[in-house]
């Protein structure tokens, strides 16, 4: 019979960490928090201290029943949830659900899920670390004080079902200030001159740009002066003054951190940063491989650290010095230069062996999973490779006073180039068509002007919001995919063709946040209360004195807000569809589920209906229109309007009548 047990967050884990233990341990999952503030009230009593008021989570009766029938059987427990502060509260918040305060009880963590990282955790079994538990107990407390205190406001105010958030709010407000500066913006016109000369025997041409005067750079900000130039340079003699040949090279990046890893795999993947998160968590808890089981194929997936192990350093080297040779080696391990505090269990994300190749799990992983084990895979491998050297040649041209420039690159050593490449990367070198000679007199065959005008700054994506919120430190690793899902399913912004866009609702929301709790929005405030959470983390502070010091003035303003705010009316977007019953024209809601029709005479009138998506296809069967659907798994599938009437269905996206004609 088991003499241990080992309790996880995740049932995913549960078989792949059995394997590893033998029949002396049973291990069981959490399913996650097994006790929270209630939601029917604000869980904290203000006049006592802040003390939280905790309670078993709807549901978690049958898991926890089952977890205390094991623990009557078991002489050791460990509490093995993730290796970060929600992980450490959830072992707490154990302890007290289960009554195991007489028991003999241990915390373990591992980075990953492989045999060694699980048998290593039981031999460094320590007590629950209660600062790191107070910092994740200061954050909950922090945020339900504001999602309880001002949502209800919103409401009141603008509609019902809008919600506040001590890092939302924030991030919202980044976005806004970004549409702003957009729309403030006025573009400046600018020139460029660019010389072309003929090069005999190629039949490519050398193109030059205008720098300035021999000495200083000039800028052209009308047509009148590129003219200007055009008419002094034309009748001269167009000499090489310079040319500097030297080589540059192009450093090998860093292994993924949370934040990095959700913004790459946006520009290369096109993830939302809630895919990207879902998916490495799949990878995390582990995937059945054939002939090895269930295993974990990457490490934990929420990190701010560029750090890796001593271990995971020896096999990335000897992998690549057998796969690569030595030359591609990197040096000493690269770290970031502006990591914050790290707490040093948590490494960056990378393969649990780097032996495990993409090619030998392509046949089992899904199309998506294996796509970001590629990604994380191949970053990690050249993250320990050596850089990449370019030699490039600067030639500098003149014509009297005025002077052009000419740059080119090639690779002489692609280095980690070898296994991964970015955007930058992937750029065309620029070549010369010949080698050029200082004193070489060069044929001008054209001068080519051409009008610009500043840009503004781009809108937002969910890659750069996240890199955002991580340069101004709002927010952590595990907030920045629940933050962006949560102001999208809220309506305050919408993404198309990946960028973010503020709505009606998200402005008026933004401004009612900016008048009356200028504070909550303010990025300086907002970083420097991770700070302090970290002080707690590092036990400089206590958890309590931050929502002392924080809470007195958020009830001010909120009672100040009660009073002086006036009420906003946002219109619902209007549809094409009448109503049936009162023949009203139906408007756009959002719900829990997402988008639907409903009458806006409520609440006379109640009809709602579901909200179809047509594709611009008729149905093959009976004429009608196909809409997009759902099956109960969240599947998408098309089928035809007039269900059940029609049971017409395709998973295939039916092709438009442009798009037959043009296959």
């Amino acid at each position: 019979m088991a003499k241990y047990l080992v309790i996880v967050e995740s049932p995913a884990k549960v078989k792949t960490i059995s394997k590893f233990l033998g029949s002396n341990y049973t291990v069981m999952a959490s399913n996650g928090h097994v006790r929270d503030l209630p939601k029917s009230s604000l869980g904290i009593d203000i006049e006592h201290d802040y003390e939280p008021k905790y309670i078993t989570i709807r549901g978690k009766g049958d898991i926890l029943a089952a977890l205390r029938k094991e623990v009557k059987k078991a002489e050791k427990i460990y509490l093995a949830t993730d290796p970060d502060r929600e992980g450490e509260a959830i072992s707490w918040h154990l302890m007290s659900a289960l009554s195991l305060q007489d028991k003999k009880v241990y915390r373990i963590t591992f980075n990953e899920i492989t045999k060694n990282a699980v048998k290593e955790s039981l031999k460094n079994a320590r007590e629950i670390d209660m600062d790191l538990v107070d910092a994740q107990q200061a954050r909950r407390c922090l945020d339900r004080v504001v999602g309880y205190r001002i949502s209800p406001l919103l409401w009141a105010k603008i509609k019902r079902g809008l919600s506040a958030g001590r890092v939302q709010s924030v991030a919202l407000r980044i976005i806004c200030d970004r549409e702003e500066e957009i729309d403030a913006f006025v573009p400046e016109e600018y020139w460029t001159l660019d010389a072309i000369f003929d090069i005999a025997g190629s039949k490519a041409p050398l193109i030059a740009h205008y720098y300035g005067s021999s000495s200083e750079k000039k800028e052209m900000h009308s047509e009148a002066d590129a003219d200007e130039i055009i008419n002094r340079i034309r009748s001269k003699k167009f000499i090489v003054d310079d040319v500097k040949n030297s080589t540059r090279t192009r450093k090998a990046p860093l292994p993924f951190t949370t934040s990095t890893l959700q913004q790459e795999a946006s520009k290369t993947l096109n993830f939302s940063t809630q895919k990207t998160m879902r998916l490495a968590q799949q990878l995390y808890e582990g995937v059945e491989i054939k002939g090895q089981g269930t295993i974990g194929l990457i490490t934990y997936l929420r990190t701010d650290s560029t750090r890796v192990s001593a271990e995971a350093e020896a096999m990335a080297k000897d992998y690549i010095k057998a796969n690569f040779g030595d030359k591609y080696l990197g040096g000493r391990q690269a770290q970031s230069q502006d990591e914050k505090k790290i707490q040093d269990a948590h490494e960056a994300i990378r393969p649990a062996n780097i032996e495990l190749t993409p090619q030998m799990v392509k046949n089992d992983l899904a199309r998506d999973l294996l796509r970001l084990y590629t990604l994380i895979w191949k970053r990690f491998a050249a993250s320990r490779m050596s850089d990449a050297v370019y030699d490039t040649t600067a030639v500098k041209i003149l014509a009297g006073d005025d002077s052009f420039t000419v740059s080119a690159s090639s690779l002489a050593f692609d280095g980690f180039m070898s296994v991964y490449k970015d955007d930058e990367d992937k750029e065309e070198p620029n070549v010369l068509p010949k080698k050029l000679n200082k004193g070489e007199e060069l044929k001008l065959a054209d001068l080519d002007k051409k009008q610009h005008f500043t840009q503004s700054a781009p809108h937002y994506t969910e890659a750069s919001l996240v890199r955002a919120m991580e340069e101004l430190g709002i927010g952590r690793p595990s907030t920045y995919a629940p933050t962006i899902t949560t102001i999208l399913g809220r309506r305050y912004i919408i993404k198309e063709d990946k960028n973010l866009y503020v709505t009606e609702l998200g402005e008026v929301v933004n401004k009612m946040m900016k008048e009356s709790f200028p504070s909550i929005v303010d990025v300086n405030f907002t970083a420097n209360m991770e700070t302090l959470l970290d002080g707690v983390e590092e036990g400089k502070v206590k958890w309590k004195t931050i929502l002392e010091n924080f809470y007195p003035d958020l009830d001010k303003s909120v009672v100040e807000a009660e009073k002086n705010l006036e009420q906003v009316k946002i219109a619902d977007e209007e549809s094409d569809e009448i109503c049936e019953l009162c023949g009203r024209t139906m408007v756009y809601k959002y719900g829990p589920h997402g988008k639907f029709l409903a009458c806006p005479g409520f609440p006379e009138c109640r009809n709602t209906k579901p909200f179809l998506e047509k594709i611009g296809v008729k149905c093959p069967k009976c004429g009608q229109d196909i809409v997009v659907r759902k099956t109960k798994k969240g599947r998408r599938y098309y089928g035809c309007i007039g269900y059940p009437e029609c049971d017409y269905m395709s998973w295939q996206k039916p092709k438009t009548p442009e798009a037959e004609r043009q296959g």
